[in-house]
């Protein structure tokens, strides 16, 4: 019985799905091998004829063979791999009445056929398995009238440590391998969630979750922090002129821009479309505004080869996180006000907005 596959889905991957015999047939071969050294001592202190030890041969030798050959000639490789995952329990339930239910091996071969079954990750296959396990011992049972000889002898015991000892390591090293391949998957998929794939900025989610957290600690800290609305000019009359993939690039250059003309601690995200948000972390209004001189000027300069004559603005609305206790809506409100107010007297500009008074700077 083999002990362990990767685990799949009801819907692996192509590639995965002509792997999988492959995989299978190293590992059916090592677990019938070792389920032969009990069967065969038991077998030997019964004096079974040539019919079982035929048998037996059949189901450690050739049958590894055969069902890799069988899997590879499927239409569909990953689900005739499943076929013979099931007949191995069915070979597996056979051999308890061809023992003569003796009582260590017995539980062995039951016992670690399905947790083999298990440990492929196919969803309810070891659940399927039970029918055919339990259809194999009584078709054998038939066959030999239930003959009981539960005890079980000390060669007979030595000869199931092999299979016990190697096949709990081939489990646990397939599980390390498994709770190991996890981890990587969920770093790839965390790291994913929080970036924007077009632009490499933050993703909108982890963006604000940053921004509460700087807020929280500007209430208890009473750092300073500004938070930069950025939208792009005329963006729809891009995509419409030169097309959407003219308008990914503007994306792409004009987060290229910010990326440029911000501190590493500080952090950008897109939040949407053409919209951008800058969270300045101990900076005061003086230093946010030159920051947005930055980035407009930098956007003003962009050239693209995909569309020579396209000339790319931003608009942008600062606010200072005067009150912090407010909560995050109300500090998007303020940098959102200003940047319309931008946009209103023109674009390519920046607004700040301020507890006291509002401004706007033109180029």
């Amino acid at each position: 019985m083999p002990f362990d596959v990767s685990p799949s889905g009801a819907h692996p991957a192509r590639h995965h799905a002509q792997r999988l015999p492959r995989r299978i047939y190293r590992l059916r071969m090592l677990g019938m091998g070792l389920a032969a050294l009990p069967v065969g001592a038991v077998l030997l202190e019964n004096g079974a004829g040539w019919g079982a030890w035929a048998w037996l041969g059949f189901t450690a030798l050739l049958w590894p063979q055969l069902a890799y050959w069988l899997a590879l000639q499927h239409r569909e490789p990953f689900r005739g791999e499943i076929r013979n995952l099931l007949f191995d329990s069915m070979l597996a339930g056979m051999w308890v009445p061809l023992m003569a239910f003796n009582l260590l091996p017995s539980v062995l071969l039951v016992t670690l056929a399905t947790v083999d079954k298990i440990s492929t990750g196919i969803d309810r296959l070891w659940y399927w398995s039970l029918p055919l396990m339990l259809a194999g011992a009584l078709l054998a049972g038939a066959l030999t009238g239930f003959e009981l000889q539960p005890v079980t002898s000390m060669p007979v015991m030595l000869a199931c440590l092999p299979m016990l000892l190697i096949h709990s390591i081939a489990v646990s090293q397939a599980s390390y391998r498994l709770v190991r391949k996890v981890k990587r998957q969920n770093r790839l998929l965390d790291e994913l969630s929080r970036r924007d794939t077009l632009t490499g900025l933050d993703s909108r989610g982890h963006w604000q979750e940053q921004a509460s957290m700087l807020l929280a600690q500007c209430a208890e800290t009473g750092e300073q922090a500004t938070l930069m609305m950025i939208d792009i000019d005329h963006f729809k009359a891009i995509n419409d002129r030169h097309g959407h993939a003219a308008g990914d690039d503007v994306l792409r250059a004009v987060a290229g821009v910010i990326q440029h003309s911000i501190r590493t601690l500080d952090c950008a995200g897109r939040l949407g479309g053409d919209e951008f948000a800058v969270l300045l972390r101990g900076s005061d209004l003086r230093a946010a505004e030159n920051v947005a001189q930055r980035i407009r000027e930098g956007v003003e300069a962009l050239r693209l080869q995909t569309a020579p004559g396209l000339h790319p603005t931003v608009s942008l609305g600062l606010a200072c996180a005067d009150a912090p206790s407010a909560g995050l809506r109300a500090w998007l409100e303020a940098a959102d006000r200003a940047l319309y107010r931008a946009k209103s007297n023109g674009r390519n500009q920046w607004a700040v907005h301020e507890a006291l008074h509002a401004a706007t700077v033109t180029p």
